[in-house]
């Protein structure tokens, strides 16, 4: 949370009145998602399963808005490409989109396993604690350029540079999940699943290289906003319907038809 804060405070918090509607709906259900799952981990330390349970069912509606919000990032990237780009945005702006059609993935596979294996506590947290990964390179990555901007061990030209904290930080993130596989491999799906996406989210810094992230981008412009954020929508809470149902415990009748 404090790291989405300090990366994000020059480009949203400081000038909040004049940012685009977007961000405000991405940045308002993003933080609600971290300030949950920081609240649930606490809830479940001190035994607080009522809160924890209650927080669980509050995630059904969140979730679905989360989606809703990436997607609005996705619609104003789209838009800012088709008909106003600027240089930074012919370079970047595929790359960036593709990314954000990654984050929207990843959230969706990594909420619909941490349902449907609830039962089983490690997995569980483990799939919902690895969703602020995912978010982890757009933060971090504003403060590295910053900060810490010795990191950047690439140093491409300019715009391309702009880009260069995907791949840094995305291996962090890598490193990270990968050293919670290994302290427990038997639960460790989860940190496996969030580093196959951090992996692929690292390709985009190639965006610029290639025709076909401009292509799908502009393929992408052509679908009407209110469509695409329809889609978003149902496609989370179809997630949180389903990962619930697939964590389901089996009827007394199937458990009996099992053991005859």
């Amino acid at each position: 949370m404090l790291v989405t804060v300090a990366g994000f405070w020059p480009s949203y918090f400081v000038p909040i009145t004049s940012v685009p509607l977007a961000f405000h709906v991405h940045a308002f259900t993003a933080m609600a998602w971290l300030f949950l799952i920081i609240t649930q981990s606490i809830a479940i330390q001190h035994r607080q399963n009522a809160l924890h349970k209650t927080l669980g069912r509050a995630s059904f509606a969140l979730f679905p808005l989360v989606i809703f919000g990436l997607v609005m990032i996705l619609n104003n990237m789209a838009q800012r490409y088709a008909n106003a780009p600027t240089d930074i945005d012919l370079v970047t702006g595929p790359g960036f989109a593709l990314m954000s059609m990654i984050v929207i993935c990843a959230f969706l596979v990594l909420y619909y396993y941490s349902l449907k294996h609830r039962r089983n506590v490690r997995l569980h947290a483990g799939y919902l604690l690895a969703t602020p990964l995912i978010l982890f390179e757009s933060s971090f990555g504003r403060l590295q350029d910053r900060i810490f901007p010795w990191l950047n061990v690439i140093d491409s030209e300019w715009p391309h540079a702009f880009m260069d904290s995907i791949p840094i930080n995305n291996t962090m993130a890598t490193a990270f999940a990968l050293a919670l596989y290994f302290m427990d491999r038997k639960n460790g799906a989860p940190w496996l699943v969030v580093s196959g996406f951090l992996t692929v989210h690292s390709l985009v810094w190639f965006a610029p290289y290639f025709e076909f992230p401009a292509k799908v981008l502009q393929f992408y412009s052509l679908v009407p906003p209110p469509l695409a954020l329809m889609a978003g929508l149902l496609a989370g809470i179809a997630v949180t319907y389903f990962g619930w149902q697939a964590g389901s415990a089996p009827k007394r009748a199937d458990a009996q038809a099992v053991r005859a």
